[in-house]
This record gives C-alpha cells, structure tokens and sequence, in this order.
C-alpha cells in the first residue's frame, strides 16, 4: 500500500507538468501566429527584388553557400540516402532537359532509394551561371563520341526553341554528352556530400552523447547531496 499511495510532493508536480502541457498545447497556434507577424517582412519583395536574390544574394556568396550545406547536413536520413539523392539531383543538372530536372531527379532518386528531398537541393548545382558551361561543355563532348564537327551546321545564337526543333543536330549530341557528364558527376558528388554528412552526423551524435552523459552525471552528484528521506510507516 505504501508503494501505491504517490507523496504530496510528487502529486503537485504531476500536476503542474500536466496543466503546463495542456497550457502548451492550447496556446500554440497562437505562438505560430505571433512568429510569423514578427518575422513577416513589412514590404513583400517584387518579381525582380526575387529574381536579383536569386542571381546574387543579399547574404553574399560565403553565407548563402554555408547555408545551403548546413540544409543538406541537416536533413533526415542516412549518409548514404543523402548523397546519393543529392548526387542524382546535380547529375540531372548536366542533362539538357531543363525544366524536368526536379522530376527527373526525384524519380531516379527514388528508383536508387536515394533521399527525395535532397536531389532537390542537388538540382542547385544546374543554374543560370552554371548552365551555360555545361551545355557548351556536353554539346562539344557529345559531338566528339559522335565523331560530328563541333558547331558544323548551327546558327551564331542558338535557343532552347532551336534545340527542340533540331533534336538530332544539337539535342542528340547533348543527350549523349550529359549522359557521359552525369555519370561522372553522380560519383564525384557523391563521395564529396558522403563525408561531409557523415562527419556532421558523427559530431552532432558525440555532442548528444557528451551532453546526456554530463545530464547524468549532474543528477547523480545531486542525489548524493539530497538526505535520504524518513520511512514513513505502513498503511
């Protein structure tokens, strides 16, 4: 009987733990409101104000590019699923199928069992600074399997219209070349974003063992300085 009945002491904290988690849950919604009307901009920004911080960020380069890995770092999942979703992303981005590469990318990370998520962020890797290269660089790579002049029979400016129209002159040599450039690219990045999570994900777990190991240890020298408490007597 004396096990069953619960001290005065430990009832009161029972129910103050209680009344704080229905508090909690109660008012919530109203911190989520409260958030997002305090760091909700005064002035929504225009079309272009978003399309010029996309093309250079207001951050600067350094700060958005440590951002953008902390992101990765931090997703959920395995080393192995993380870099291999993000692999397939950036090497989609050397295909010339713009405007699928999301698609694209999800689909072949799904079929590897690869992260969804991160191809997404893989598919950075193909943008407007860097697209240009790699288009120059798989027409030319694929005209050379192919044995074909490099730039025989095409006009001076050269659109993602005249591509589509022309597919065996301009997209069967980029098809071919991506292929070869994704292939190369899903392996080099890879192993580039394997150990980098891995290392995050090894430190962040030495830090949460460091930091139950410390909780533990506080609460041990704690119940050494609490005085044992008094028997009280059968019910």
């Amino acid at each position: 009987m004396r096990d069953i009945v619960r001290p005065a002491s430990g009832r009161r904290r029972a129910a103050a733990r209680a009344f704080h988690r229905a508090a909690g849950r109660a008012l919530r919604p109203a911190g989520i409101l409260i958030t997002a009307a305090v760091f909700r901009r005064r002035k929504r920004l225009g079309l272009a104000e978003r399309v010029q911080g996309i093309l250079w960020p207001r951050i600067g380069w350094r700060r958005a590019a440590a951002y953008f890995l902390h992101r990765v770092r931090r997703l959920p999942g395995s080393p192995h699923t993380i870099a291999a979703g993000f692999a397939c992303g950036a090497a989609i981005s050397f295909t010339p199928f713009i405007g699928l590469h999301f698609v694209l990318a999800a689909l072949l990370a799904w079929i590897i069992g690869g992260n969804v998520i991160a191809s997404a962020f893989g598919t950075v890797v193909g943008n407007p600074w860097t697209f240009p290269i790699i288009w120059i660089g798989i027409y030319r790579l694929g005209s050379l399997l192919l044995g074909w002049e490099v730039g025989h029979g095409l006009p001076e400016s050269i659109s993602i219209t005249y591509i589509f129209d022309h597919p065996i002159a301009v997209l069967l040599p980029m098809s071919l070349g991506g292929i070869v450039t994704a292939a190369v690219a899903w392996l080099a990045f890879y192993w580039l974003v394997l150990g980098l999570v891995a290392e995050y994900q090894e430190l962040r777990h030495r830090r949460r063992s460091a930091r139950r190991g410390g909780v533990t240890e506080r609460a041990k020298k704690a119940s050494r300085l609490v005085p044992p408490a008094k028997k009280e007597g059968k019910i």
